[in-house]
């Protein structure tokens, strides 16, 4: 496993880390399957947990706080909130009120005090960044939290919101967590170059591309991951961009084939490749896909690899724009592009 510093924090974190996303109703994990994921991720060298309120309405962090009772002081726990959780309109977003309250209720879940990387999981439109960052300020004052970060920012908001930390005398975001994979490379363009420039550590989520880079995605096989089956529409072949992926795929897996590799630790590789990535956040549901995945922990692709990745991908190119959701509010409101 590799280590590496996470932006300027001085934190040493693993290259992979492991997304709690799974564990609960999404991934139809029990808590011994989760419990067995966390002992062998540790075991592996990872050192990093990263879950989120919303991940099967709390579960996950409930499931975690079990899974690393003990042994809390060796793991940098992080986790997010934003997103939706119930029906009552003020539990979301990243207002004061909410972010508050949220975070007491992911403390009591997990079954801790603090957690080291409190993440906005979305950019909320409709909350200053003075009203949030002050907020998520006071909290690390309090000792709730040692360090935030932000999650699928667009580039813009990222740089905003580093300006508004520094007007209002406020901390700043030390991480961002996007999107990233072969298939999915918009974020070369303009994210990765800001978190370098202002020295955020980045956590990439899947980097797999939900599946498609695992190796059990091929022509003339039956999708029949556990994501196609909530997902149906990101894996339907019918469809002509899903079509595209599935050709691109089958380029990577011959370029894996040919560099002695697995379709893991090719797409593995190639993210924490990129100097600005400091660790990828990978997702399994057992200690069998953990295991493959670890297999990448120390991949390092040759120059020669990275330019046939190029080749068949274009840098800055995203396969399917659509699934990144950092679609900003200004092309999905109609009413703000109106006279």
């Amino acid at each position: 496993m590799q280590y590496r510093t996470l932006g300027r924090t001085g934190v040493q974190v693993s290259s992979l880390a492991l997304g709690a996303m799974n564990f609960g109703t999404i991934g139809h994990t029990t808590q011994d399957e989760a419990t067995a994921v966390v002992d062998a991720a540790l075991e592996g060298g990872i050192n990093v947990i990263d879950t989120a309120d919303v991940y099967s309405g709390g579960e996950s962090e409930e499931m975690v706080g079990r899974a690393i009772a003990g042994r809390r002081d060796d793991i940098v726990l992080a986790t997010k909130a934003n997103m939706p959780m119930g029906d009552e309109r003020n539990h979301q977003g990243s207002s004061r009120r909410w972010l508050v309250t949220e975070l007491d209720n992911s403390l009591r879940r997990l079954g801790v005090d603090h957690v080291d990387l409190y993440q906005i999981h979305r950019w909320d439109p409709s909350t200053s960044d003075e009203e949030t960052l002050s907020a998520l300020t006071d909290l690390q004052r309090a000792g709730k939290i040692r360090y935030f970060g932000s999650s699928t920012f667009p580039a813009y908001r990222l740089v905003q919101a580093q300006w508004a930390a520094r007007e209002h005398r406020l901390t700043r975001y030390v991480t961002e967590q996007p999107s990233y994979s072969i298939l999915q490379r918009g974020i070369e363009s303009h994210v990765l170059p800001v978190a370098e420039q202002y020295g955020l550590g980045v956590l990439v989520w899947s980097p797999l591309a939900s599946g498609w880079l695992s190796g059990a995605i091929r022509k003339g096989q039956e999708i029949t991951t556990s994501r196609s089956r909530f997902m149906p529409q990101r894996f339907d072949t019918a469809i002509p961009s899903n079509q595209a992926r599935l050709d691109v795929v089958e380029q990577l897996a011959a370029l894996a084939a040919e560099a002695d590799l697995t379709m893991i630790q090719l797409a593995l590789g190639f993210v924490t490749a990129h100097r600005a990535v400091t660790s990828a956040i990978i997702g399994p549901r057992t200690p069998a896909h953990l295991h493959s995945q670890l297999a990448a922990a120390d991949t390092v692709l040759s120059a020669d690899v990275l330019d046939a990745i190029d080749a068949i991908v274009a840098p800055g190119v995203d396969l399917a724009a659509h699934e990144k959701n950092d679609t900003p509010p200004a092309l999905l409101d109609p009413a703000l592009r109106r006279r």
